[in-house]
């Protein structure tokens, strides 16, 4: 995992569709953290640690959508509307079709999430398709961007309290 050789504690949430594609157990393994689909019951000790940074990768167009709208249908989506109203950075990597990156929607998304302060990565920057059509990630090219957006973040920080 590029995030965690590079410092990064890693806790992976997955949406109920990414969880089909993935193994949770092995990811768990990897990040030393659970890896969690569905919200904690009302009962159970909060069971993620406070964020520094949050990655949303890959982030589909339905995904992208959805959050701009505000919706909260899926823990995911919970937690990036939750750190929305926080200061911290927020890098969105997405996995979208050219021909999706057409429809009026994806465009208004897209720049209510940069106003809202999510730094959004071209999908043709950071996805390469295969001849069988799987995407592939440029995850240190996403990592690079999260240390970007997590210095300027720093500076500002160090700026506003002089």
């Amino acid at each position: 995992m590029a995030l965690a050789a590079n410092g990064w504690s890693v806790c992976v949430i997955a949406t109920p569709t990414a969880a089909s594609w993935i193994d949770l157990d092995a990811l768990a393994a990897a990040t030393g953290c659970s890896t969690q689909v569905h919200a904690r019951s009302p009962r159970q000790q909060e069971s993620l640690p406070r964020a520094d940074a949050v990655v949303a990768a890959p982030i589909t167009f339905n995904s992208i959508n959805k959050w701009a709208a505000g919706t909260s249908d899926t823990f995911a989506l919970s937690v990036l509307n939750e750190m929305l109203g926080t200061e911290v950075p927020i890098v969105a990597a997405p996995c979208v079709k050219t021909v999706l990156r057409t429809h009026p929607a994806y465009d208004e998304s897209v720049a209510r999430l940069t106003i809202a302060g999510v730094s959004m990565m071209d999908p043709d920057a950071v996805t390469v398709r295969a001849e069988d059509g799987l995407a592939t990630f440029d995850w240190p090219q996403i990592l690079s961007a999260l240390d970007e957006v997590c210095s300027s973040q720093q500076s500002s920080a160090v700026a506003r309290s002089e």
